[in-house]
């Protein structure tokens, strides 16, 4: 059976910050452009993230000093009914920026799996032949780092996709967004702290090459205030207490 998962995204990403109250608003209006994500119950469900970064910080730092190439990597697991186990499927993902471009290489196994390779660089038993660049690549990134967790995140999404008119389009809204800095076992129930506001909605735009015209019009219309946000580099500060869960709009 041919192995579906998608390995690799090149895409512009922006994101805006907003009221629980406008994210209701403009995601009403992207309903007459786009689709109702498949996954999950009615393009909604949850997404936990365990980052890994360096003793001191390597990967928050990359982010906040704006260096035009920079790469983070985490554990990501997309919720489900059924409990979290060593054997659950879940991803490995380099998340990568260079310049304006955002690439995303990424790596389907269990997460007993996912667990030795990020916390001790050693290599699944048996993998799939098209992996072995990325895995080569966490591996060396978690040795040569150092590499250790170091947050959790957590937050539900609301996810709309493009329609045959614009493809690779994605809008999602990210709510109830979540950190905890301590007990960075994926499989806890800890549902840790708030890291922006529970009144406040974040929403992303995905596109391959660019943003379409009535999308750009319907942000100016909403008047949506883009905002440079990073969920693992805001945990970070809101655990260092540099900052309280702000974002003020």
């Amino acid at each position: 059976m041919k192995d579906s998962t998608i390995r690799k995204f090149n895409r512009f990403e922006l994101k805006y910050v907003l009221s629980i109250e406008k994210a209701r608003e403009f995601a009403q209006a992207v309903k007459s452009f786009l689709n109702v994500d498949s996954y999950g119950e009615n393009g909604k469900y949850a997404i936990t993230s365990l980052y890994y970064d360096s003793p001191d910080h390597r990967f928050y730092r990359e982010k906040m000093e704006g260096l035009k190439f920079r790469r983070k990597l985490r554990i990501r697991y997309y919720e489900k009914k059924e409990p979290l186990t060593n054997e659950s499927p879940v991803f490995v993902e380099i998340k990568q920026r260079i310049d304006r471009v955002t690439q995303k290489r990424r790596v389907k196994m269990s997460l007993k799996d996912a667990l030795k390779l990020c916390n001790k660089g050693i290599m699944p038993d048996s993998y799939d032949p098209n992996d072995t660049p990325t895995l080569e690549e966490v591996q060396s990134m978690v040795l040569l780092y150092r590499l250790r967790p170091t947050i959790i995140t957590s937050y539900f999404r609301h996810a709309y996709i493009g329609t045959e008119y614009d493809m690779g389009l994605r809008v999602t809204f990210d709510t109830n967004i979540r950190y905890r800095d301590n007990n960075l076992d994926l499989t806890s129930k800890n549902i840790g702290k708030f890291m922006i506001r529970p009144t406040l909605s974040v929403m992303e735009i995905k596109a391959n090459e660019s943003i379409p015209y009535w999308l750009t019009e319907m942000i100016g219309e909403h008047n949506v205030p883009l905002v440079r946000v990073s969920k693992y580099c805001q945990a970070i500060d809101v655990s260092n207490n540099k900052q309280q869960t702000t974002i003020n709009y």
